[in-house]
């Protein structure tokens, strides 16, 4: 019986392991990890999005402020970001094409801020 009950629980904690783990995109952008949470970049060329989660959840917002740049060869283009319901919006004129390099920060609930670098696909 003991030979049969450690496959299971060994089944089961990396089960647990992957599902408190998950970085997959829940809304089709591009996840990075950072020490504030998961976020997860959409970028539309006149709009960017930034959901944050924490293990695949969406983390509450109380209050942030933060900045996206875009550098696409020498263009870059800055726009602040702004909090909008559970997550942070940029509003402009955007070249989203594959390649561009897209830098985040943001300060999130009173904590410091941190920074993402994102790769357009």
């Amino acid at each position: 019986m003991k030979h049969l009950l450690t496959p299971l629980l060994l089944a089961a904690a990396s089960a647990f392991a992957f599902a408190a783990e998950d970085h997959t995109p829940k809304h089709g952008g591009i996840v990075i990890e950072t020490k504030a949470g998961d976020m997860e970049l959409v970028a539309k060329p006149e709009l960017i999005v930034i959901y944050i989660s924490d293990h695949g959840k969406p983390m509450k917002l109380t209050s942030a402020t933060g900045k996206v740049t875009l550098f696409n060869g020498n263009d870059k283009t800055e726009a602040p970001l702004a909090l909008a319901g559970d997550k942070l919006e940029g509003k402009g004129n955007f070249k989203v094409n594959a390649g561009t390099k897209v830098l985040v920060d943001v300060a999130l609930n009173g904590t410091p801020a941190v920074a993402a670098r994102f790769t357009l696909k």
